[in-house]
């Protein structure tokens, strides 16, 4: 029988009660992972580990955190630690919009300021937390949840400024951490979650056509990429954006393919 690629390994995963979080640990948890899972509100967490943990017997831990507080986060990793006795893997699936359609001339830098620390600095403090705890000595695996919104105009200023740096800082990190640790991330277009569909006036048929491929993405599609960027399988890729996309970067931009909201992370 093959050994499961991530045996013995220790994940934490930011913001996954739901959507592509949710989707990612789980396929870790499949393929062998013990996972944590981080959200701000207990229930639905403790129901995602819930549901994880019988559909694939691996060990589970919840832990209530807001990715925004130092203080949540250094708890997390320590859970984590003091659970499993080490962290492997770490994935930042972490993110908000709430000025998505505001102008950039018009946006409240309050506003703005929650949204950097949300989407850049907690995936940055995270990292950090775990080098220190594990990832230094040991080594391990970083993935970054970025958007297409980081290299296209989507008229989401603050939000495509934060993914910039984070497209940015994950090229950073990748270099800084080399050799023991890997770090790398992905860039979706838009992902079929109720987040995703809330977020516009287009049917799905009609997001659909503008991709070569011919359909949305799913939180599969993402959860297969996360779980090889993370693996052994690519132990010689690190620094890379990957886009998860359908096509669309490639796709000929006609009248018959409008631009849909990009993917972003639900936490």
């Amino acid at each position: 029988m093959t050994t499961p690629p991530f045996q013995d390994q220790a994940a934490l995963v930011v913001s996954a009660s739901r959507g592509m979080g949710y989707a990612i640990a789980a396929e870790l948890a499949r393929q062998g992972a013990s996972v944590a899972l981080t959200a701000r509100n207990e229930e639905p967490l403790r129901e995602a580990a819930r549901a994880i943990r019988e559909e694939t017997g691996r060990r589970v831990l919840p832990i209530t955190a807001h990715s925004r507080e130092e203080k949540d986060r250094q708890a997390a990793v320590d859970a984590v630690m003091d659970t499993f006795g080490r962290l492997d893997l770490l994935v930042c699936t972490t993110g908000i919009n709430p000025a998505r359609d505001t102008p950039a001339i018009d946006l409240d830098l309050e506003c703005v300021r929650r949204m950097f620390d949300t989407n850049v600095l907690a995936a940055l403090g995270y990292t950090q937390l775990a080098w220190h705890a594990w990832m230094k000595d040991h080594g391990g695996s970083v993935l970054m949840m970025n958007s297409v919104a980081a290299t296209n105009v989507f008229r989401m200023p603050a939000y495509s400024a934060g993914k910039a740096a984070l497209y940015r800082l994950t090229e950073d990190l990748a270099d800084q951490l080399a050799p023991r640790v890997r770090v790398n991330a992905l860039a979706p277009a838009f992902i079929r979650t109720g987040f995703m569909e809330s977020s516009t006036t287009l049917p799905t048929d009609a997001i659909a056509a503008s991709y070569p491929l011919g359909r949305v993405g799913e939180v599969e599609d993402i959860a297969r990429a996360a779980a090889f960027l993370l693996s052994p399988r690519a132990s010689w890729i690190t620094g890379v954006t990957l886009r998860v996309d359908g096509g669309k970067a490639v796709a000929t931009v006609t009248h018959d393919r409008p631009h849909p909201a990009p993917g972003r992370p639900v936490h």
